[in-house]
């Protein structure tokens, strides 16, 4: 059930729908109880905050460099240089988030040394949130490669507050190292706080 204080999330907004979703994700499978808890990488979201954060740098430079040392000093080598720097590290963040991340969320790994990589999308003006999960062994075969969606109403109230059982019984139901998890769980807790279960009713894409 969801807390008093939750935050309310603006139900026509499917990015904010997605972003809260997409959080709520990370944060369920960092928190699975051992051995199914996974340890996130964060090398991809470190590439690119260090792009982002070089081009911020470079532009508070030269913006210091016009307003303390003139038109002039714009025009000296090193000045071009970092202008033209600050656009190859802005293409370079656009072709990471594009190209590279392509819509991942969560990437990490458990102790056993299989891996799971989760991306996320949805459509403007769509109440449909998709999923893409590749799930890989320690000696990186295949376990399963997954694509579903379903409504965000599945989880969110019609006050735009997320409810996380029911996200967690989705995902549950079509990760089959999610469902382990939950059943290891059932039997731990004798079903009385099950963390997550099983739930029908989603549009699946293989």
């Amino acid at each position: 059930m969801a807390s008093e204080t939750a935050p309310k999330v603006p139900v026509y907004s499917v990015n904010d729908l997605k972003t809260t979703t997409d959080d709520a994700v990370v944060a369920y499978l960092t928190t699975l109880p051992d051995p199914y808890k996974f340890t996130q990488n964060h090398l991809k979201s470190n590439v690119r905050f260090a792009l982002g954060y070089g081009g911020v740098a470079i532009a508070g430079f030269t913006f210091y460099a016009d307003r303390k040392l003139g038109w002039e000093a714009t025009r000296s080598p090193w000045i071009i240089a970092a202008v033209v720097s600050y656009f190859v590290l802005n293409s370079l963040l656009t072709i990471w988030i594009w190209a590279v991340e392509a819509g991942e969320i969560f990437q990490g790994s458990r102790k056993t040394g299989e891996a799971i990589s989760v991306s996320s999308s949805a459509k403007k003006h769509s109440p449909f949130y998709k999923l893409h999960i590749l799930y890989k062994s320690s000696s990186n075969e295949v376990i399963q490669e997954k694509e579903f969606e379903t409504s965000f109403t599945t989880w969110f109230s019609s006050e735009g507050i997320l409810h996380p059982e029911p996200l967690r019984r989705w995902l549950a139901g079509e990760i089959e190292v999610l469902q382990r998890a939950a059943e290891e769980n059932e039997k731990q807790t004798g079903g009385l706080s099950a963390h997550v279960g099983k739930q029908g009713g989603s549009k699946k894409k293989r």
